[in-house]
C-alpha cells in the first residue's frame, strides 16, 4: 500500500507559518519615516522633519478618511472618524510629530489586529488548507486508482495511507493507528479494529489501511466541518465592531469636549490633544483580538463556532435545552445484561444471537455483534437466514435453528420476570429462541453518556442556571436520565414541532443554548439563540442550522466552550472597558491644557499596546478543568478496560441471588454462591484493591485533592464488607444445603452488593474515567 507515489496523496501544508510581510509593511515604513525625521530634528533640520512627519501623517489620513466616507455613504457611523479628525487636526496646528505618532500608532494597531487574527484564526485556516482533494480507490479488478475526491461514493473500497488524510467517513479493514487532533483536540493517538467507523479528516498515522467509504465526501464529517470553518473566517462578529454601537454617544461626547476646550481655552490645539487620546483604538482592537482568539480556542477543543456573534452568545447563555438520544445518551442501543432460561449458558446464547445478526442492517443487530466481539465469543456462519420486518430474524447456527426477535404466546415465569425487570429500568428486551421454546433475553438500553453528569455540573458553574432535557422519549424513561445527569426539568415525548416551541419560550426569557444530534432536533437548534449539533454522530440536517458543531463525540466539549467563551467574552469588554476608561481621563487632561498633542499621542500608543497585550490572553486560561498527566490517563485506559470481566462478575451475581431467591431449597444455590463468590474475590477484589493503591493517588492532582476519593475508598472497604459476609454464609455449609434462616440475610447481602458495586462502577466511570480524553465514547452505564 506504501509504494504509490507520493505526489497522489492528499495536499497537506507545510508546517509553521511564514510571515506575512504584508501585513507589517504599512507600520514599518511609517515607522522608519517617523523615525528619519527625528534624525533630521536631532540634526538641527527642523523644517525637513516637520516636512517628513507632516507626509507620515498625510499617508495614515489619506486611507482613513477614505474608509469613513465610505462608511457614510453605506450609512454606517463609526469611532473611526475620531482617527481622521486627530490626524487633520495635528496637521491644521502643524502638530506635526504628534500626527505622525497617531499615523504609527493606528498603523501598530492595525498591524497588530491583523497579525493577532492570523494566529488566532490559524486553526481554522488548518482545517481548511488540508482538506483532501484525492483519494485512491480500488478498482473491481483489485488496482488502485487515484481520483478526485467527488467521484468517492458510499460502499466504494479505499486506500490510505501512511500520512494521508482520510477523506471520507468510512469503516476500516484492518487495525489502523489514527491522529485524531485536528478533528477532536487532542494529541493521543487512537488504534482502530476492524470493522469500526472513522470520520473523515482524521489523519493516518501508522501503516496503510484499507477503509470502505459509508459516506460520499459532501456528506462526510470532515466537509460539513470544513464548511464551517469557511463560514467561521468569511463572517464578521458583531461584538468586532462593538465601537460603531457607542459612537452614538461617544462621538459626540469627544466633539464636545475638544469643542469646549477650545471654546474655553481660545487655544484650538487642545481640542486637537482631545482628539488625538479619544482614538478609540481599544474598542476597535481588542475586542476583536479576544473574541477571535477564542473561537481559536474552541475550536482546537473540537468545537467549531460559525462565528464571533455566536461565541459571544454562548458566553452570555443562561439556559442549556438538551435533546436526550444521543446527547445525554450514547445515542446507540448496547447489550446490557442477558437473562437465560433455567440451566442455560448466558455466552452461548449471545453467541447464536449475534451469529444470526450478522447480515442484518438493523441498529438492534449491530449492538448484538458488538457485545459479543467486546466479549471475545466466536461467531458461527448462519445459513438460512430471513427477516420478518417487526418481528426479528431468524436462520440456522451450526445446524441450530435460532431466532432474534419478538416472542409470541404466554412467557414462561423467569421469562415474565425478565420482562418486567427490563420495564421497569428502561430497556427494550430481543429474545432469543430455539426450535420450541425460548433461550433466552438480552437486555438493550442507550446508556447514559460516562461524562454527562460531570458535564452538567461544569456547565452549572460555568453560570448556566436552568437546564432542561427535551426528547421524543417515554416519560418513564426520560425521568431516568434526567436523574441520572441532574437536570433542572425534563419535556417527554416532545414532537420536533413541541421541541422548537419550547425552545422559542425559553429563548424569550434568557439566552438560550439548544444541543441536539438528530435531524428531529434541527427547527429546535434553528429557535435557540445558539444552536450546537452533535457534529460527530453524521447529523448533517442538525449541523448545517447549528451556530455551533461538537466534531468529536463528547459532550464535556461543550462545558469547555462555554467556560472559554465567558472568559473571552470578559476579556473583552475589561479591554475595552479599561482602555476607554484611561483614554476618558487622558481626553479630560488634554481638556485642561495639562496634556499637549505630541504627549497624548504617546500616551494613547501606551494604552493600545497595554489593552491589545491584554486581549490576547484570551489565547490561554478560562478553563476550569485540569489536564491528565499521560501516566494517569494510562492507568485510566488500564482500570476502565478493567470493568467490562467485573460487570460479567456482577451479572453472575444478579443470577445468584435470583437464583436463592426463587429457589432456596434448590441443590444449586451453594454450588452457585460458592462460584461467584470466587470470582468476586479473585476478580473484582484485586481490581479495587489496584486501583486503591495507584489510580486513586494519581487522580489527586488531576481532582484538585487526595479528598476528591474519599467517598470511592469509601465504597471499597463496603464491597470487601459484603464479600466476606457472602463467604460467612459459606464457612457454614459442609453440607452444601442453605438453612430457612439464613436466606434472608444472604440474600441482602447478594442484593446489596450487587447495588453498591454497580453504584460503584458507574461512579468511577462518571468522575473518573471520563477525564480521560481518549476515551471517545465514554465507558456509559
Amino acid at each position: 500500500m506504501g509504494a504509490e507515489p507520493r505526489e497522489c496523496l492528499p495536499e497537506r501544508p507545510a508546517r509553521g507559518r511564514r510571515v506575512n510581510w504584508a501585513e507589517w509593511a504599512p507600520l514599518i515604513l511609517l515607522t522608519l519615516a517617523a523615525l528619519a525625521g527625528g534624525v533630521l530634528w536631532l540634526a538641527g533640520r527642523r523644517g525637513a522633519a516637520d516636512l517628513v512627519w507632516a507626509a507620515v501623517t498625510l499617508v495614515a489620513l489619506l486611507p482613513a478618511t477614505w474608509a469613513v466616507l465610505r462608511q457614510l455613504w453605506h450609512r454606517q457611523f463609526g469611532v473611526d472618524v475620531i482617527a481622521v479628525l486627530a490626524l487633520a487636526g495635528a496637521l491644521a496646528v502643524r502638530e506635526y510629530l504628534a500626527g505622525a505618532v497617531i499615523a504609527v500608532m493606528v498603523a501598530t494597531g492595525r498591524s497588530l489586529e491583523s497579525y493577532a487574527q492570523a494566529r488566532a484564526t490559524r486553526d481554522l485556516r488548518a482545517l481548511l488548507e488540508r482538506a483532501p482533494r484525492q483519494a485512491r480507490r480500488r478498482t473491481a479488478a483489485g488496482a488502485i486508482e487515484v481520483v478526485p475526491l467527488d467521484r468517492v461514493a458510499a460502499g466504494d473500497r479505499l486506500v490510505v495511507g501512511p500520512g494521508d488524510v482520510v477523506p471520507v467517513d468510512g469503516t476500516v479493514e484492518e487495525p489502523a493507528t489514527l491522529d485524531e487532533s485536528v478533528v477532536t483536540g487532542e494529541s493521543q493517538l487512537v488504534s482502530r479494529a476492524a470493522g469500526e467507523p472513522v470520520a473523515s479528516g482524521v489523519v493516518n498515522a501508522g501503516a496503510g489501511f484499507g477503509l470502505r467509504a459509508t459516506r460520499s465526501a459532501a456528506e462526510s464529517t470532515y466537509a460539513g466541518i470544513v464548511r464551517l470553518a469557511e463560514e467561521a473566517t468569511a463572517r464578521k462578529a458583531p461584538m468586532v465592531r462593538m465601537a460603531d454601537r457607542y459612537a452614538a454617544a461617544f462621538v459626540p461626547f469627544t466633539l464636545v469636549l475638544a469643542g469646549l476646550a477650545w471654546l474655553l481655552s481660545g487655544q484650538f490645539v487642545r481640542a486637537v490633544a482631545v482628539l488625538v487620546v479619544a482614538t478609540p483604538c481599544p474598542l476597535l482592537l481588542a475586542t476583536p483580538i479576544a473574541i477571535v482568539s477564542g473561537l481559536s480556542r474552541v475550536a482546537r477543543r473540537g468545537v467549531l463556532v460559525r462565528d464571533g456573534g455566536s461565541l459571544e452568545l454562548l458566553g452570555r447563555a443562561r439556559t442549556l435545552m438538551m435533546d436526550k438520544t444521543g446527547t445525554l445518551t450514547a445515542g446507540r442501543p448496547r447489550a446490557a445484561e442477558t437473562v437465560v432460561a433455567p440451566g442455560g449458558d448466558r455466552d452461548e446464547v449471545l453467541r447464536l444471537a449475534a451469529s444470526v445478526e450478522q447480515l442484518s442492517p438493523h441498529v438492534l443487530a449491530a449492538a448484538l455483534v458488538r457485545q459479543a466481539r467486546v466479549q471475545g465469543l466466536t461467531l458461527g456462519e448462519p445459513t438460512e437466514v430471513t427477516e420478518e420486518p417487526g418481528r426479528g430474524v431468524r436462520g440456522r447456527v451450526d445446524g441450530r435453528l435460532v431466532r432474534v426477535g419478538q416472542l409470541g404466546g404466554e412467557l414462561p415465569d423467569w421469562a415474565e420476570r425478565a420482562r418486567r425487570r427490563a420495564e421497569l429500568a428502561g430497556r427494550s428486551v430481543v429474545w432469543v429462541s430455539g426450535d420450541d421454546h425460548p433461550l433466552g433475553a438480552i437486555l438493550l438500553e442507550d446508556p447514559v453518556r460516562a461524562d454527562a453528569r460531570r458535564t452538567v455540573r461544569r456547565l452549572r458553574e460555568a453560570g448556566l442556571t436552568r437546564l432542561v432535557m427535551v426528547t421524543g422519549d417515554r416519560a418513564r424513561t426520560a425521568e431516568q436520565v434526567a436523574r441520572a445527569v441532574g437536570v433542572d426539568d425534563v419535556v417527554a415525548q416532545c414532537s420536533p414541532q413541541e421541541k422548537a416551541s419550547r425552545v422559542r419560550a425559553e429563548s424569550a426569557r434568557a439566552v438560550t443554548l439548544m444541543v441536539g444530534d438528530g435531524v428531529n432536533d434541527a427547527p429546535a437548534l434553528a429557535e435557540a439563540h445558539v444552536g450546537v449539533a452533535m457534529g460527530a454522530t453524521g447529523a448533517t440536517a442538525s449541523a448545517d442550522v447549528a451556530d455551533a458543531v461538537l466534531t468529536v463525540d463528547r459532550l464535556d466539549r461543550l462545558a469547555d466552550a462555554v467556560e472559554i467563551a465567558r472568559y473571552a467574552r470578559r476579556i473583552a469588554v475589561q479591554s475595552a472597558t479599561v482602555g476607554m476608561g484611561l483614554a476618558v481621563v487622558a481626553m479630560v487632561v488634554a481638556a485642561a491644557g495639562g496634556l499637549p498633542p505630541v504627549a497624548g499621542a504617546f500616551l494613547q500608543e501606551g494604552i493600545d499596546v497595554l489593552v491589545i497585550l491584554n486581549a490576547l490572553r484570551a489565547l490561554g486560561g478560562g478553563l476550569r478543568r485540569r489536564d491528565v498527566p499521560p501516566a494517569t490517563r494510562e492507568l485510566l485506559d488500564r482500570y476502565a478496560g478493567e470493568h467490562a470481566p467485573v460487570r460479567d462478575v456482577l451479572a453472575r451475581l444478579r443470577d445468584t441471588a435470583d437464583l436463592v431467591a426463587t429457589r432456596p431449597q434448590s441443590p444449586e444455590c451453594v454450588p452457585a454462591v460458592r462460584e461467584v463468590h470466587r470470582r468476586l474475590v479473585d476478580e473484582v477484589l484485586p481490581h479495587e484493591t489496584a486501583e486503591e493503591r495507584q489510580l486513586y493517588p494519581a487522580l489527586a492532582g488531576p481532582l484538585g485533592s487526595e479528598e476528591a476519593t474519599s467517598t470511592m475508598s469509601r465504597g471499597h472497604v463496603e464491597i470487601a464488607a459484603l464479600v466476606d459476609r457472602v463467604g460467612g454464609h459459606l464457612a457454614e455449609h459442609a453440607d452444601g444445603r442453605l438453612r430457612p434462616d439464613e436466606v434472608p440475610d444472604l440474600l441482602a447481602a447478594l442484593y446489596g452488593l450487587d447495588a453498591v458495586l454497580r453504584l460503584h462502577l458507574a461512579q468511577e466511570e462518571e468522575d473518573y474515567f471520563s477525564l480521560n480524553p481518549a476515551d471517545g465514547d465514554g465507558n456509559a452505564r
